[in-house]
């Protein structure tokens, strides 16, 4: 029986190329998404402005 032989041809083998190229996607793949959405007013008050002093 060959079945092992067979397996080693048809077993792919992952190259950095194709790593890169996920990862590249998945970027593009986010980016789109939040263009998408344009969450800038929650990305404004979350991230940039500051909160207000709380007064005690």
């Amino acid at each position: 029986m060959m079945t092992g032989g067979a397996l080693k041809l048809v077993k792919p083998k992952i190259q950095s190329a194709d790593i890169q190229a996920a990862a590249g996607w998945g970027v593009a793949a986010a980016a789109g998404a939040i263009w998408v959405v344009q969450p800038f007013d929650w990305i404004k008050k979350t991230f940039i402005d500051k909160p207000a002093p709380e007064d005690k």
